[in-house]
Formats: structure tokens, C-alpha cells, sequence
């Protein structure tokens, strides 16, 4: 049999897959309606919510994995030849959010539980889909991946003393549970994107980029069912608690979002949008894995619930960024 050349076998291929191809190019096009509808499904659908609850560790490798396959590589290192800039951004964000967030909530009327979340949520490091959001609303996605990913190394050291030393809540985070969870999370999805861009190639590659953003979209739908096991019983048995906390999550999302945004002017528009993003979305998969048995339930409800605002910003959000671009130069 005379073998069939592997042009002929990519090509054959490409031919089969572009019915999803163009699917999950139309899927990015709605990425920030299709994120904002789908955080509510775990909520309307309990069972869809439970099902989906052992996908969450596979599913942050898979978000990863294409996260830094869309990477522009020279755009990223231009970050890094600024290493104190970067350093400022992930200072400001575990040390200086946290710090501000414990000022202001004695003032609030919230319950001890829901006040305790509110920090904690301040000290995380920024959502791991961070750098995705970023690209769909118009945003620089490597300044955002660069800080996210030092963040995720720094977040052990910093995240639980400052929990423990500002609430009282003992996060248990072992180094080698964290390098383990860090192996898996950074390492394999590192390992997978260099080796499709070896196989593959950039070239093959780059017409492919709405496709893994729409890819990116479903990813964190997906997620978002996960997250929200259990939360329509609780809404059902408090529905004035879930509502103040939901309000809550809001003030502290996008609260953040603005201070951070303020803070960071001086390094041009984009730049600093990218920062109030990335300080607002916070990641609490980490926190949900060590948070011990003795601790108020509410913690663990409110960082669900603060998913909603981290899901409904590209939708809320990229009309004002859209809308502040044509007003100002965005340098980057």
C-alpha cells in the first residue's frame, strides 16, 4: 500500500475538524454572553453542577495548556526585560489588596464568615482564565499570564500568613502539596504547549487562535458548572444571605478592578485595565482545597459566589473598555 504523505493526512484532518473549528471561532465571538449565561447553569441545574465536579483539576490544565499556546511569545518577554514593573503589579495585588480589603471591611455590615471571605479572597492570585479575559475584552494577555503565573508561585509564601494574620483562618498550604498542585497546573500544560508548538508549528498553529479561544470559552463554562455544586440548596434554605453575599462579591470583584486600574495609570491604559482585571478576577481553587473542616461554611459558599462577577466581567466590562479605547491611546 503506498503510504499517504503527512501533508495529505494534515490536510485530511483539517478537513474533518473545521465544522469545530468554526464552532469554537463562533463560540469566541460570543465568548462574554456565553460566559455570562453559563455561570448560572450550575445554579438552575444541580445535577449538571454535580457532574461536572471532577473536572475541575483536568479542566484548569486544558484551560492552561491553550492559555499559553496563545502566547506571544515576543510580546511577553518585552514584559520581562521590566521586571520591576511586573514585580509592582504582584506586590500590589497579594500584599497591598489585601491589606486594604481588611480596612474596610469592619465597616461593612456583613457576618464574621462573610467578612473572613472577603480578605482571603484579597490575598488569592489572579484567575488562571485571567490572561484569556484579557484577550477577549481587548486587553493585554501577557502582562496578565506573566503576573498571574508569579502570583501563583508567590501566593503560598504570602496568601496564607496574611489570612491567618488579618482573619484568624488557618490555610494549610505544604510546600510539597503546593509544588504537587503547581507540577500540575503549570508544569503539564508548559510541557504540552511547547511540544504542540514543536509538532505542530507556530504556522499551523495560528490560524487556530479563535478556535482555542472559543475552546477557552467552553473550558471555563465548564469550570463555572463545577464551582457552583451545591449552591441552589443554599439559596433555596438562605436566599437573603446568598443575595448580601453575591453583593458583596461584586463590591470586592470589581472594587479591586478599579483601585488597581487607578493605581496603575501611570503605566498607560491598557496596561493598567489589565491590572484592575486581573486584580478583581481572583482565584480560589487553591483556598477551596485547604480550607479546614473547622471553618465557617460561608467561606467556602462566598468563594463560589464570587465566580459570578469573575464570569459576568467580559460581558459588563468589555463595552466600557471598548468604549474608553477610543478615547485614549492605549500604549503598552
Amino acid at each position: 500500500m503506498r503510504p499517504i504523505s503527512t501533508e495529505r493526512d494534515i490536510e485530511r484532518v483539517a478537513n474533518m475538524a473545521k465544522p469545530i473549528v468554526d464552532f469554537l471561532a463562533a463560540s469566541a465571538r460570543r465568548g462574554p454572553l456565553l460566559l455570562a449565561v453559563g455561570i448560572f447553569g450550575g445554579v438552575a441545574v444541580p445535577a449538571l453542577a454535580r457532574g461536572m465536579a471532577w473536572f475541575i483539576t483536568p479542566n484548569v490544565v486544558l484551560l492552561m495548556t491553550l492559555v499559553l499556546l496563545r502566547v506571544d511569545i515576543p510580546a511577553a518577554f518585552s514584559h520581562l526585560t521590566r521586571p520591576v514593573r511586573l514585580a509592582a503589579i504582584v506586590a500590589f495585588q497579594m500584599l497591598a489588596c489585601p491589606l486594604m480589603m481588611a480596612a474596610v471591611v469592619p465597616f461593612l455590615p456583613l457576618d464574621v464568615g462573610t467578612s473572613a471571605a472577603l480578605v482571603i479572597f484579597a490575598t488569592g492570585t489572579s484567575a488562571t482564565s485571567g490572561a484569556a479575559f484579557a484577550r477577549l475584552v481587548g486587553l493585554d494577555p501577557e502582562l496578565t499570564l506573566l503576573a498571574t503565573l508569579a502570583g501563583i508561585f508567590i501566593v503560598p509564601l504570602t496568601g496564607p500568613p496574611l489570612a491567618h494574620l488579618l482573619t484568624g483562618a488557618d490555610l494549610h498550604v505544604t510546600v510539597p502539596g503546593f509544588m504537587l498542585r503547581l507540577a500540575i497546573v503549570v508544569g503539564l500544560p508548559l510541557i504540552g504547549s511547547l511540544l504542540l508548538r514543536r509538532v505542530v508549528g507556530p504556522a499551523r498553529l495560528a490560524p487556530l487562535g479563535a478556535a482555542f479561544d472559543g475552546a477557552v470559552v467552553w473550558l471555563v463554562v465548564f469550570y463555572g458548572f463545577a464551582v457552583m455544586n451545591g449552591m441552589q440548596a443554599r439559596l433555596i434554605d438562605d436566599p437573603v444571605w446568598v443575595v448580601e453575599a453575591t453583593i458583596a462579591a461584586f463590591a470586592a470583584d470589581f472594587g479591586l478592578n478599579i483601585i488597581s486600574t487607578i493605581a496603575f495609570l501611570w503605566l498607560g491604559w491598557r496596561a493598567s485595565a489589565s491590572v484592575g482585571l486581573m486584580s478583581g478576577n481572583r482565584n480560589m481553587a487553591l483556598y477551596l482545597a485547604v480550607l479546614p473542616s473547622a471553618a465557617d461554611p460561608k467561606i467556602a459558599l462566598f468563594f463560589a459566589l464570587v465566580q459570578i462577577p469573575l464570569f459576568l466581567s467580559p460581558f459588563l466590562l468589555g463595552p466600557v473598555y471598548r468604549a474608553l479605547s477610543r478615547r485614549w491611546v492605549m500604549p503598552v
